[in-house]
């Protein structure tokens, strides 16, 4: 039972699939393992929930719309 865990930001449903069904396949294709054992975890995370050079994420990013 293979396992690919996944975090990133929010996403739509759409997005979600893609993601698993990409990662899926290439992992299947490069381990030589039936796509239907592989099982896909989606972590999501909020902004506020990241930190990049000691500042949370959403003030950076509210800072870059601005400028």
């Amino acid at each position: 039972m293979p396992f690919i865990q996944i975090e990133a930001g929010k996403m739509n449903t759409e997005q979600k699939e893609k993601l698993m069904a990409e990662f899926t396949k290439v992992a299947s294709e490069t381990l030589g393992i039936d796509a239907t054992h592989f099982y896909v975890l989606v972590k999501e995370n909020d902004a506020d929930n990241w930190g990049v050079g000691g500042e949370m994420l959403t003030k950076l990013l509210q800072r870059n719309v601005k400028n």
